[in-house]
């Protein structure tokens, strides 16, 4: 459960430290004092969207830190080991940094994780609902979802199963209507494929062709000037009164003396050994003249090739390799539509084979999803005797398709589709529940369900929004008391304009909106003792003005309470 919870800079809220207990809290105040603020801190801190409109006005960031507890064998478990996080003492501390800028960091016992890591954990640490998921309610296609997290770890696994499957089978059948084309388009393809790779054939490439030919082009293009550098460095070496001949005569002349001087002999070496690497060069120099030999001919059939190479780049690729490549994945096109028939057959068994499994999975999670929807409907229709709906009758419609040899008649999620119908007052027909319900009824089906998900959601705390929308008189009481013997298996933390809900909690905030010295709004958050919730309650029954009467039944409420709290630990 949510032990702590520290909230600074968010909204209209500078700083703000909250501890919580097991049981049911409330939170109350005016409309608009900024109780939602917190829900919403809360919901960030659990993996819900940034915001820069989040932070503060005038500060650099946002942040919220709260302390979670959990058991050995808490959900949340295997999701931490995946991500390495460690978890000291059944202890989780999720914070989450939001900048003006709107960036976000989050961490979770220190170490930072993607949103969607935390999203992951969160999901499995609490639970809100608020008054927008009657919107769910009010959506025929969120209601097989909702059955279906009815129906527990088992239905989890046989839709993963289904999932994997249908994967498959959408794979084989793509597969099959790519191959099933009709035969026009399959043998123009033919022939285009042909034709591409007679083209790429008769090219006859070679990796790195194209990098000597532009080598050879450009010595080609620079011959002359190439040809007349050589041919001057060689007569500048060799001839009467050339480099050679000058350097043979030092040589010689130095060679003659070096026994007369013996310092003369390290240059008569030198000059010789230079003498005769000279000499060398000049020979090479000379045989690269004698094979040098101009080619316009061989210069067009380059310009020619390169010219070719470009052509084909253009149709099949970047580079040769990328032609090649794309030369050998048009080969295998061109086989299997040339062994069309065949290769069709072996698909279409596939599919046939595939479709089966998935048919077998499909029909038995319709099964499963049958009994769930008869165990959720006698389930709510339990809850909602207890929500002063004694007359209303839930049912859960399941249809699914009948021509399962069809893969087009499967959906992602199966062959069923799921509606909620309700008949409120007795001699009614069952209608769709968007059809005939009111928001206060729309607000206690919500509960009823929800009541009956938490053993399979698994949680460690509910958060209810303003649950007790269009609700008021006895329902608000049956509400109430349904709210807190919720929270008997599951911390609940809850947004209340109702009196009654309100006598029942186990802690109580107040929260206002307060104007500073420095012409700032921010919120003020208050536990309130067991006079100042009579006081609370007051207010929320009569509005602003506090008369005896209204006190008299503020504490008869307190009192109220008390005794079904202490009835209910006596039943238990």
């Amino acid at each position: 459960m949510l032990i702590e919870l520290q909230i600074v800079n968010f909204a209209i809220i500078d700083r703000l430290t909250l501890t919580f207990d097991e049981g049911l809290t409330v939170f109350t105040g005016e409309t608009g004092s900024g109780k939602s603020i917190i829900i919403d801190a809360i919901a960030l801190l659990v993996g819900g969207r940034a915001s820069a409109e989040f932070v503060r006005y005038g500060e650099k960031k946002a942040e919220i830190e709260g302390l979670f507890e959990i058991g050995d064998a808490h959900e949340v478990l295997p999701v931490l080991d995946s991500l390495g996080i460690e978890r000291p003492d059944g202890q989780i501390i999720i914070r989450r940094e939001i900048s003006a800028k709107g960036k976000s960091i989050c961490r979770v016992n220190g170490k930072m994780v993607t949103l969607t890591a935390l999203e992951k954990i969160g999901q499995r640490l609490i639970d809100f609902h608020g008054q927008h998921e009657h919107q769910l309610l009010m959506s025929s296609e969120q209601h097989l979802p909702l059955l279906d997290s009815f129906g527990g770890e088992k239905m989890d696994k046989l839709l993963r199963l289904y999932a994997d499957q249908y994967r498959q089978t959408a794979k084989l059948d793509a597969e099959c209507r790519a191959f099933n084309k009709n035969e026009k388009e399959i043998a123009q393809r033919i022939d285009l494929l042909q034709y591409q790779i007679k083209e790429i054939e008769n090219a006859d490439l070679e990796l790195n062709e194209e990098e000597a030919l532009l080598e050879e082009k450009r010595k080609l293009v620079n011959f002359e000037k190439v040809f007349q550098a050589i041919k001057t460095a060689y007569e500048a070496l060799e001839g009467e009164n050339r480099g050679l001949d000058w350097l043979r005569q030092a040589s010689t002349s130095l060679e003659s003396v070096q026994d007369l001087d013996s310092d003369l002999k390290n240059s008569a070496e030198a000059m010789s050994g230079s003498f005769y690497a000279l000499e060398e060069q000049a020979t090479q120099l000379r045989d690269h003249l004698e094979e040098m030999e101009y080619s316009p001919a061989r210069l067009d059939a380059i310009e020619a090739r390169l010219d070719q190479l470009h052509l084909l780049k253009k149709k099949y690729g970047s580079d040769i390799k990328e032609i090649l490549d794309y030369a050998q994945s048009i080969k295998k096109e061109y086989d299997d539509l040339l062994h069309h028939d065949d290769r069709y057959e072996t698909l279409a068994d596939d599919l046939r084979r595939q479709l089966e499994h998935l048919r077998r999975t499909a029909v038995v999670i319709s099964v499963l999803r049958h009994k769930t929807a008869v165990r959720l409907a006698n389930a709510v229709n339990r809850e909602l005797k207890d929500l002063c709906m004694e007359h209303a009758q839930f049912d859960v419609k399941l249809t699914n398709a009948e021509d399962l040899a069809s893969f087009k008649n499967y959906r992602t999620n199966g062959i069923d589709k799921a509606e909620f119908f309700i008949a409120t007052n007795p001699g009614e027909p069952m209608k769709p529940l968007d059809k005939i319900a009111s928001g206060g009824e729309l607000s206690r089906v919500m509960l009823a369900i929800k009541s009956n998900f938490k053993d399979v959601l698994g949680v460690t705390s509910i958060i209810f929004d303003e649950v007790d929308t269009g609700v008021s008189g006895r329902a608000a009481q049956a509400m109430a008391e349904k709210i807190y013997r919720l929270s008997a298996r599951s911390q609940i933390l809850c947004i209340t304009h109702l009196p009654q809900v309100a006598a029942m909690a186990d802690q109580h905030y107040l929260i206002e909106k307060k104007v500073t010295a420095e012409k700032r709004t921010k919120t003020i958050v208050k536990q309130l003792d067991e006079n100042d919730k009579a006081q609370e309650i007051g207010r929320m029954i009569s509005g602003v003005k506090m008369t005896d009467l209204t006190r008299q039944h503020a504490k008869e409420l307190l009192q109220q309470a008390d005794k079904i709290k202490l009835e209910g630990s006596l039943a238990h």
